[in-house]
Formats: C-alpha cells, sequence, structure tokens
C-alpha cells in the first residue's frame, strides 16, 4: 500500500457511517434501454463492483442492484448518482434494506404462527368486548 493509499485508508477507518449504508446499492427509474455493461461503466467509476444485476421482467425492469466490493464506493456512488441524469431519466439511487421488503412476508408469518399457536392451546377467540375483540377459550 502506498502512503497516499493508508493514509485514505485511515480516514475512512475512522469515519462512521449511518447505519442504512451498506454495500448494495438499489437503482430504480433506469431507461429500459441501458444495457449491463453501461451500468458497470456508470457504476464502476466510484471503485471496484462485485455484481450488478438488472431487472428483466414487467414488474422489474427500470431497476437494478449493484453490489460494491468495499462500503465507501457504495456510498460515494450513492451520494453522487442520486438524482444523475441518463438517457433522459433522473436516477433514484439507494441503499437495499431488506428488513424493509420483507414486511409483508414477516406479517403473513406473523399471522400464520399465531393460529398455529392458536390450535396448539386450544385457543378460539380473542374479541375484547370494549374494542370489538373477544377474549376467549
Amino acid at each position: 500500500m502506498t502512503d497516499a493509499n493508508l493514509t485514505a485508508f485511515r480516514g475512512r477507518a475512522n469515519s462512521r457511517l449511518p447505519p442504512e449504508v451498506n454495500r448494495i446499492l438499489f437503482v430504480r427509474n433506469l431507461p429500459f434501454k441501458i444495457t449491463t455493461e453501461e451500468l458497470y461503466d456508470l457504476f464502476g467509476r466510484y471503485g471496484a463492483i462485485r455484481q450488478i444485476r438488472k431487472g428483466n421482467t414487467k414488474d422489474t425492469r427500470g431497476t437494478a442492484f449493484v453490489v460494491y466490493e468495499d462500503i465507501y464506493d457504495a456510498k460515494t456512488a450513492c451520494d453522487s448518482l442520486s438524482g444523475f441524469h441518463v438517457l433522459d431519466r433522473y436516477l433514484i439511487v439507494l441503499y437495499y434494506q431488506p428488513a424493509k421488503k420483507n414486511k409483508k412476508g414477516d406479517l403473513t408469518e406473523s399471522k400464520s404462527e399465531i393460529e398455529k399457536m392458536k390450535t396448539k392451546y386450544g385457543v378460539k377467540g380473542f374479541k375484547d368486548e370494549s374494542h370489538g375483540v373477544k377474549w376467549g377459550r
């Protein structure tokens, strides 16, 4: 490592990043005609990329996931490319947050788990008369 690289690394190691920052970026509002190679060129300016996954179904067209090798490169790319104008569109670049994506699945899972517990313990209803909910076995 050269002295310049070592100094930059020390500066990065001492800086604190917000908790939502991670190596995976979620990109929205991509032009449908943009190629994966063009995405590598665009996002590769900010650091080494591990992987780019571009949406190709009707529901995922215009989106992509960009995975960087280094979290600081991802932060720089997110800061620099949010609102960037590409082929008559402005990019929306966000940090990927799987917890937000899975909330619907978690709710369904929780409901099925509650039903299993009701069956296991023989609970038939939970309606409290004051709030429209009945308590009882």
